[in-house]
C-alpha cells in the first residue's frame, strides 16, 4: 500500500504526560476510550470507539488530516483524508 500524500511529512507529536487526557471529555465531565493525538497540532482527542469521537470532531473543525495513537505501544497513523491507516 502507498502512503498517501499526507502520511509523509508526519511530525510524530506526542502529548505530554500529563496531558494524556480528553480534554474536551474532561471538560464534559466525560471518559473516553482511547486517545489520538493530531500530527498538525498536537491537539489531544478521543477516538471513535469513544462516544464523543473529539479527534474526528478536530478533524472536521479544522481539516488537519492525520492523527497517531497516544495509547503506549501502539505506532501507527490514520490520515482521514484518504481513509488510510500507516503502521511505523
Amino acid at each position: 500500500m502507498a502512503l498517501c500524500n499526507h502520511l509523509h511529512s508526519l511530525h510524530t507529536l506526542l502529548p505530554a504526560p500529563s496531558e494524556h487526557v480528553c480534554p474536551e471529555c474532561i471538560a464534559m465531565g466525560d471518559t473516553w476510550v482511547h486517545l489520538r493525538v493530531c500530527q498538525t497540532c498536537g491537539h489531544v482527542g478521543c477516538c471513535d470507539s469513544s462516544k464523543n469521537k473529539h479527534a474526528t470532531r478536530h478533524f472536521r473543525a479544522t481539516e488537519h488530516p492525520v492523527v497517531t495513537s497516544a495509547e503506549p505501544g501502539e505506532q501507527w497513523a490514520w490520515c482521514y483524508v484518504d481513509s488510510q491507516l500507516a503502521e511505523f
